[in-house]
């Protein structure tokens, strides 16, 4: 990135988020903000709906996949159970009284 420029930040679910977006990007310090530089915002969609259009920071499609870079949010909080974990716990404990 330019050291004039002030870099982009991407959105969740918009095309620089995205495992097939082939643009130049980062992820910053806290692992889940993905920074673009202003300059070269584009990049091209690989494998996806999209496949080979240059596609920016304002594009999304239905078929995003979350870039592999990006922490989720379990392994940045690891002390905090899986939503899914929560959800198997409850279900369990609704279903033996039946």
């Amino acid at each position: 990135m330019s050291q004039a420029s002030v870099p982009f930040i991407a959105e969740l679910r918009r095309c620089p988020t995205c495992n097939r977006w082939g643009g130049a990007r980062r992820v910053a310090a806290d692992g889940r903000t993905v920074e673009l530089d202003p300059d070269k915002a584009r990049g091209q969609c690989n494998e996806g709906p999209w496949h080979g259009s240059m596609r920016g920071p304002r594009n999304a499609c239905g078929q995003w996949v979350q870039w592999i870079e990006i922490r989720s949010a379990e392994s940045a909080n690891p002390t905090e159970p899986k939503a899914s974990a929560r959800l198997q716990a409850h279900s369990s404990t609704s279903s033996s009284g039946a």
